[in-house]
């Protein structure tokens, strides 16, 4: 697998703009929910649109919101589909808007 390129920066970045269903918040606790297949597809897939990614990079930005398990299969997913594909340094890449 490629090596993982993504900085501190860049983490914090990504993981900013997912958008998850705020289920409760307040003055000092936010409650969201996990994301479910396809929110976690499309989720990637915006990711992949942004800049190709490895799947180490994809899992660290998705940390504590999907496994490694969930993210391989969303990715499968995408690729059966044709909304992505794998370069040749083993990066995930968006493929044209569907």
């Amino acid at each position: 697998m490629s090596n993982f390129s993504l900085t501190d920066e860049e983490i914090r970045y990504f993981t900013n703009k997912i958008r998850l269903r705020r289920l409760y918040e307040d003055d000092e606790i936010v409650l969201m929910t996990a994301p479910n297949e396809d929110e976690l597809r499309d989720i990637i897939l915006e990711l992949l649109r942004e800049r190709p990614m490895n799947l180490r990079e994809i899992h660290t930005i998705l940390s504590g919101l999907a496994s490694e398990d969930k993210i391989r299969k969303a990715l499968n997913t995408l690729l059966n589909n044709r909304a992505i594909a794998m370069n040749s340094d083993g990066r995930y890449i968006a493929l044209a808007y569907q």
